[in-house]
């Protein structure tokens, strides 16, 4: 298939100045990308196309209500695809993020940038996490299968190690990696709800950021480490001594406050 107005009129009217255009632009692509042969047929351009489409659908977006609504029904549309086309959709996605994050978002619009990128991590965090509908082995394949699918999207894209700047800026390589872990935490892939699979995927992670720490660029490599040492994933261990170092100057601060009795009149 290839991305034109014949096959997919409305493309053009995902950035149209007219909030009510765009909005039923929207909910006719949701429609369009829900039958799985139509998506499963969209060419590597075709998705760029869309996904350049919808940037400047939030481009025009304004205000902060309808913008944080806008990022959370972009991040949506992954849920209307069949598992074979989400990592297409996604490349997408990081595709269009990394051409215009330098040069096509201007200060003013980057914080709702910043909000759409952390809503498609997310999306795409949780669909790892989830159980698909198949049960028993061919269920558990098809997790798996997931799992490795968004791996590979991550050291393709956001955790890309070769330092190629035009393909993963410095910019959005950072804000990757700020909020990867909270991410992953909101899904379930960290605390109760976690599981063993969750554990093997975050594994990975780590091995595609350790990877990518020793051959990224320098500003990147401080961060990346930051993150794998964060205290909420699976393989931190605490420090011997801090936790009763912790105590003793909490119990020293409260000794302190105690015995404080004010200024002398």
């Amino acid at each position: 298939m290839a991305a034109d107005e014949k096959s997919m009129p409305f493309l053009k009217n995902l950035a149209s100045s007219d909030r009510k255009i765009r909005t039923s632009a929207l909910g006719t692509l949701r429609t369009f990308l829900s039958a799985s042969t139509t998506s499963r047929a969209l060419t590597p351009l075709d998705n760029l196309k869309l996904w350049k489409g919808l940037f400047y659908s939030l481009y025009m977006c304004d205000r902060p209500v309808p913008q944080q609504n806008l990022c959370a029904d972009l991040a949506a549309l992954l849920d209307v695809l069949p598992d074979d086309a989400v990592a297409p959709w996604l490349v997408g996605f990081w595709d269009v993020m990394g051409r215009e994050w330098t040069t096509g978002i201007d200060v003013l619009r980057m914080e709702k940038f910043l909000l759409l990128v952390r809503r498609v991590l997310g999306r795409s965090l949780v669909w790892a996490h989830e159980v698909p509908k198949a049960k028993g082995a061919k269920g558990k394949k098809a997790a798996d299968a997931r799992r490795v699918a968004l791996l590979e999207l991550f050291r393709e894209w956001p955790f890309e190690s070769t330092g190629d700047l035009k393909k993963m800026p410095v910019g959005l390589r950072l804000h990757v990696l700020d909020i990867w872990v909270d991410e992953a935490e909101k899904a379930g892939m960290i605390g109760e709800d976690s599981t063993e699979a969750d554990a093997e995927f975050l594994n990975g992670i780590r091995e595609i950021l350790q990877a990518m720490i020793g051959k990224t660029v320098t500003p990147v490599k401080p961060r990346a480490k930051e993150s794998l040492a964060d205290e909420r994933l699976p393989w931190y261990e605490k420090k011997e001594g801090t936790e009763a170092e912790d105590e003793e100057m909490t119990e020293d601060g409260d000794s302190d406050r105690d015995s404080f009795g004010g200024f002398d009149d």
